[in-house]
């Protein structure tokens, strides 16, 4: 029989956990304050939010993983203290961490550690001595598959076990956004902005265009591509089976800073991709459509990384998502008839909303809803549209919250 395998799913908002939990993950990852990787991302808690992220997950059983990544001074010592400390006390399942202080700290207060990406697990050696340390490591993310596989398969015949006792757990990285550089060790919005991606402040220049330009001869150089430092964001749904063949327990997805729509569509099409692969239903229809619904929400296109022996990156071709979806703010939910299953709103933008077009909903506790609206009214008066300022209502298939926001789903053409 195969072992499970677990999806971890990003948070960076309550709205973002709630998707998660619907979408059926197996744990949540989020960060708090600022000794973590995304700490100047909007997509970030505080340390109040630590017990209710806990309360909230640990109620439908999903585990909860603290990232503590950064790399640690002297004076923020006390600070990595006083929230690990905090982390056990509420009960996070684990820490992601790469700086021995922080390792070596959650050890001696009994709080489980993960070893992150900015380790750079490349070899047995190196899972051997974090094995010391830590129950799950994720492997580099330049590591082919074929290498991940006989980490693993080292792992069982030389029975490395990690402080819980158990078998070490090897994590990889399965979908989201690619770094341009090694493990995410980047130097390039320190050299310009004097801001540190090691320190959780990424201004992500990479994703910008560039013109290539010699200064000595004023030649510009001819490149295929503008956006040359900007990888396309991962995809592994085309060989999952492969993943999982190689021993791989643990499928993270990227995204902290990304909408819960995207937490939603991407749990849940990895989750029905693992079942089907132990159900014996993968196939390349099935494959093509987790593609297509992978699409739908923010990418940079899609690449299968460097676990098929690949070298080089592979570049998106403009800047910002290629989303073939796009979410149009509307308004918010301003009541909710739990009794006969209708929301009431008010469209707060200059734009429209007629029945048929298909709506979405998120909200911290709702996740997210979608459906197509199959009738709108007024003053209780069925309307063939809705503009700004009105208050209408509409029926839906589960309960909605004040505050909620709706948007318009668009389909957009995809130009070739």
């Amino acid at each position: 029989m195969t072992e499970k395998v677990e999806i971890m799913a990003p948070v960076g908002s309550y709205a973002s956990l709630t998707a998660a939990i619907h979408a059926g993950a197996d744990a949540v990852y989020f960060g708090v304050g600022n000794l973590n990787m995304r700490s100047r991302s909007a997509a970030n808690f505080t340390l109040d939010d630590l017990s209710e992220i806990c309360a909230i997950a640990h109620a439908s059983a999903v585990r909860t993983y603290l990232t503590v990544n950064t790399i640690i001074y002297n004076y923020e010592i006390d600070e990595m203290h006083l929230l690990l400390d905090k982390a056990k006390q509420v009960g996070v399942s684990a820490i992601i961490a790469s700086d021995m202080a922080v390792i070596n700290y959650a050890n001696t207060i009994g709080l489980e550690v993960h070893i992150s990406t900015q380790c750079n697990v490349s070899n047995v050696e190196a899972v051997r001595y974090y094995a010391q340390f830590a129950d799950v490591m994720v492997t580099a993310r330049e590591l082919p598959l074929s290498q991940v596989a006989e980490i693993t398969k080292y792992i069982r015949d030389n029975d490395i076990r990690g402080p819980k006792g158990d078998l070490v757990q090897i994590e990889v990285f399965a979908h989201g956004a690619l770094c341009m550089s090694v493990s995410g060790k980047c130097y390039l919005s320190l050299d310009n902005y004097n801001y540190s991606a090691n320190r959780g402040a990424c201004l992500q220049l990479c994703r910008r265009e560039y013109l290539v330009k010699d200064l000595e001869s004023d030649i510009e150089l001819v490149v295929d591509n503008k956006y040359i430092m900007s990888p396309k964001d991962l995809c592994t749904i085309d060989f999952l089976d492969k993943i999982v063949k190689a021993g791989v327990r643990v499928l993270k997805i990227e995204g902290r800073g990304r909408s819960a729509d995207y937490v939603q569509t991407t749990v849940t099409c990895y989750k029905e991709a693992l079942q089907s692969i132990a159900d014996g239903s993968y196939s390349r229809q099935r494959i093509a459509d987790w593609r297509q619904r992978l699409a739908t929400v923010f990418n940079r296109g899609f690449w299968d990384g460097y676990y098929m022996g690949r070298k080089m990156g592979e570049w998106t071709e403009r800047y910002g998502s290629q989303a073939t979806e796009n979410k149009v703010y509307l308004g918010l939910i301003k009541n909710y008839f739990n009794r006969i299953g209708v929301a009431e709103a008010q469209l707060q933008t200059a734009e429209k909303l007629k029945p048929g077009d298909e709506i979405m909903v998120i909200g911290d506790t709702t996740g997210v809803y979608r459906s197509i609206v199959k009738e709108l009214r007024l003053d209780r008066d069925p309307v063939l549209i809705v503009r700004q300022g009105d208050c209408f209502s509409f029926a839906t298939t589960q309960p909605l919250r004040r505050g909620d926001k709706l948007y318009r789903v668009d389909k957009l053409i995809e130009e070739f």
